[in-house]
């Protein structure tokens, strides 16, 4: 019978190579099925073997869990068998994780430590003890126990170490520093994970780095995030090239072994004509193999090579070979995210960065790249425009989950770059994408409602509603659990309510303001500080204390050209500060501070900045008698006024309009319990993104600097509870 299982096996790699995976399934599953017995060991192998090709190639996870779960019995009667144990409790492990059975996975887990504490001397035992406590960190992490997490992987992380392991070292590394800057609970326990990282990473060769590409990518988008967390930006931007130069590199090397692959097939194709000459036969195998030799000097692997038994770490969907970015050598496979969605991140990054300087030509590039990018990936997932949360299959839900989620951050860009550059019809139509991926995907997106509330109250704002725009802000920030991001809805709303210029606005605005300002320096980083002094500043103008106004808007400008660098913010302190000189009579610093600040907006093409400084550019020029700049400052400034009244009046006229301001809160279809807990249970440790965000805010006509609302640059999307 031994005889008749190799005949089957073969028969099954023989239709795998050629892409027939229900044939090869079906050849296996001729084994497990038969009447006549099968040694145990061919039985379990089988099993293994089936269970590894539903789980990479179908959606079947539960079909994969029965098979292994008969596996795991019949090892349980084998004395031996120490590697196999450890792949069916590994893969075992992987299907409850996506089916969401999170307790049944743990317990798996433990059996397979156990394990390995009993039988797995040497390198193997430690390698799977790696695996497992990789695995179980990840689930501790879905149940909220960060804690427990870090200790497993610290567990992962001694053991490379005494292995003198390196690479899996920084697996441990990264993924522990990962875990605190989902939980920020102590900020010199992630300065200690970030220095960590930064001393086994220094240790690489260059060689070493640019071949653990999935490891780079991981630990440079790690340190992006806690940068800027920090508001260090000038130490992020310097990641944020690396990743995009390895993006790039990799984008050639995946081309190029497309090109070789094509070839090869080319080549196969005429060594399969029966008519072809030995000359020509030898020739072309001669072609084939130095072709060959190409392919595997990129992969590693022959174009008839297999790929590692484990399935993918996260998410079951069929990937082409080179999709993977993997963090771990096997047994461990592990990957954060797959190569499209790291490719996507990086877009984002770019964006990130590239819009505070206001290079909005590389921001829309980099948009419409990461929207398409993310489009194909949720089509691989069946998701097309009909499809809702309820219809996912449970093993779909936690990789559309990442792709929904920078979905959103995209389309929330692309509002933020829209309303700047006063494209407001534009903006609308990517706000209204935003709230109807929402209403499909509302448990998924669920971080995601405060955000649409705010770009709700954004777009009220430019369009100068500022009595909804308040009402939005405000309820924003009832939605979210974010003390950070609480505060900044709060100064918009406050903002809002200086912008509407009557004394209760004035005293719902000095009611928002202080609480913030009151705890400004608990909060990680300098975002909030410089967003509330700028409102603070506002504020004070309005109350005609000039020289308060002025300290604080000065100091708030030190920090943000310090730390922020974001120009449209820089501009409108600027601005503010430049109506102050003039209002103190300071005419020479005032048309010093004005001129910079219009040198800025015109970079920005912030047309309601550049007519805010117009304004107080005239009233300079009256100030100072120069009636020949006066007249021709007024001419620009009216040419500007009439550009933003037509875009204002174009967007106005869509139906959109009022549905995105209208005073009533954005609500979704309530999920049964069942549902949310279906939906909830598929989400795992990497779904919290974390991309710090700059968001704008903006008039819509020429007013006094306290009427003017800032970018107030920051708006985090993911939940994090300060």
């Amino acid at each position: 019978m031994e005889a008749v299982a190799e005949g089957l096996w073969g028969l099954a790699d023989q239709h795998e190579n050629q892409g027939e995976m229900g044939k090869a399934i079906k050849c296996l599953e001729a084994i497990c099925q038969s009447q006549v017995s099968f040694l145990p060991i061919v039985e379990v192998k089988t099993r293994l073997r089936v269970a590894t090709l539903l789980l990479k190639h179908s959606n079947n996870v539960n079909h994969a869990k029965a098979h292994l779960e008969r596996a795991q019995l019949l090892l349980k009667s084998i004395p031996s068998c120490f590697e196999l144990k450890c792949r069916a409790f590994s893969l075992l492990s992987q299907c409850y994780h996506l089916v969401g059975a999170i307790p049944s996975q743990k317990q798996t887990l433990n059996k397979g430590l156990e394990l390995t504490a009993t039988s797995g001397d040497g390198f193997t035992g430690r390698l799977w003890f790696c695996n497992f406590n990789s695995q179980i960190a990840n689930a501790l992490i879905i149940e909220g126990d960060y804690k427990g997490s870090i200790t497993a992987l610290e567990h992962g992380y001694i053991c490379a170490t005494e292995m003198c392991y390196q690479e899996l070292q920084m697996f441990f590394a990264t993924s522990i520093l990962h875990v605190h800057l989902m939980q920020w609970s102590d900020v010199s326990l992630v300065e200690g994970a970030v220095k960590r990282c930064n001393m086994l990473w220094e240790s690489f060769s260059p060689e070493k780095g640019q071949q653990c590409l999935g490891l780079l990518f991981y630990n440079e988008m790690l340190h992006i995030f806690y940068l800027l967390r920090v508001c260090d930006y000038k130490s992020a931007a310097q990641h944020v090239d690396r990743v995009d130069a390895a993006m790039k590199s990799d984008l050639e090397r995946t081309q190029h072994i497309r090109e070789i692959k094509k070839e090869i097939d080319s080549v196969n194709l005429s060594l399969s004509r029966p008519d072809l000459g030995y000359r020509d036969r030898s020739a072309l195998s001669e072609k084939l193999r130095r072709l060959e030799e190409q392919l595997n000097s990129f992969t590693g692997v022959s174009s008839t090579g297999k790929e590692s038994i484990e399935p993918a770490y996260f998410g079951n969907v069929k990937r082409a070979f080179g999709d993977k970015l993997e963090l771990a050598p096997p047994p461990i496979d592990g990957e954060w995210l797959p190569k499209g969605a790291i490719y996507a991140l990086v877009d984002l990054s770019v964006v990130v960065f590239s819009r505070p300087k206001g290079l909005f030509r590389e921001c829309g590039k980099r948009i419409q790249s990461g929207i398409q990018t993310i489009q194909e990936e949720l089509k691989k997932l069946g998701i097309d425009d009909v499809v809702k949360e309820v219809d996912l299959q449970h093993s779909a839900i936690w990789m559309a989950g990442v792709y929904l989620m920078l979905l959103m951050q995209f389309l929330e860009n692309k509002v933020a770059v829209d309303l700047t550059r006063s494209e407001f019809v534009e903006a609308q139509m990517a706000l209204v994408e935003m709230r109807n991926w929402y209403l499909r995907f509302p448990t998924i997106l669920q971080a995601c409602q405060s955000i649409i509330e705010m770009l709700r109250g954004q777009y009220a704002h430019a369009m100068g509603c500022y009595n909804e725009a308040a009402f939005h802000f405000v309820e924003a920030s009832k939605m979210t659990e974010s003390k950070s991001m609480k505060a900044m809805y709060q100064i918009y709303a406050a903002v809002a309510y200086i912008c509407i210029d009557d004394a209760e606005s004035s005293s719902n605005a000095l009611d928002l303001i202080g609480p913030v300002y009151s705890i400004v320096d608990s909060f990680v980083g300098v975002r909030e500080k410089t967003s509330v002094l700028f409102a603070y500043g506002l504020l004070l103008m309005r109350q005609d204390n000039l020289q308060e106004a002025r300290l604080r808007l000065a100091s708030g400008l030190q920090i943000t050209h310090n730390f922020i660098g974001s120009l449209q913010l820089v501009s409108q302190y600027l601005t503010a500060l430049g109506n102050l000189a003039l209002a103190l009579r300071d005419a020479g610093q005032a048309r010093e501070i004005l001129r910079s600040s219009l040198t800025l907006a015109k970079k920005l093409y912030d047309i309601p900045t550049q007519i805010w400084v117009l304004s107080n550019l005239t009233s300079l020029y009256q100030q100072l008698g120069e009636e020949g700049n006066e007249m021709e400052n007024q001419e620009y400034q009216k040419r500007k006024v009439e550009d933003l009244q037509r875009r204002i009046g174009e967007a106005s006229m869509s139906p959109h309009h009022f549905e995105l301001i209208d005073k009533v809160k954005l609500e979704a279809h309530q999920l049964s319990e069942l549902d949310i807990k279906r939906v909830t249970a598929g989400r795992s440790m990497n779904v919290d993104l974390d991309i710090p965000e700059s968001v704008g805010l903006y008039t819509r006509a020429p007013m006094p600097a306290s009427n003017r609302l800032m970018d107030l640059d920051f708006g985090r999307l993911g939940r994090h509870k300060n």
